[in-house]
């Protein structure tokens, strides 16, 4: 992973909104590639293209729900 810049970021969760730490990876163009959330009690969105974050006490079908609301369906083959 050459030419990527990491960043120190916080993202409310995609659900409530609590805020979190996290690490964003980005590419040379400024793409979004991988995170790591630092702070306890949340997991990243793994579907998404952009760096996005919930409580581990949401279940699936409500993270998917937020995301499609604010976002629109997620092609997870992209």
């Amino acid at each position: 992973m050459s030419n990527t810049d990491t960043r120190g970021e916080t993202h409310g969760c995609i659900v409530c909104g609590k805020p979190y730490q996290v690490y964003a990876v980005y590419d040379a163009a400024g793409k979004f590639v991988d995170m790591k959330v630092m702070s306890a009690g949340a997991k990243a969105v793994k579907y998404s293209h952009r760096p996005l974050v919930a409580c581990d006490s949401h279940s699936e079908e409500q993270i998917e729900a937020a995301v499609i609301k604010a976002y629109g369906p997620q092609d997870e083959d992209e």
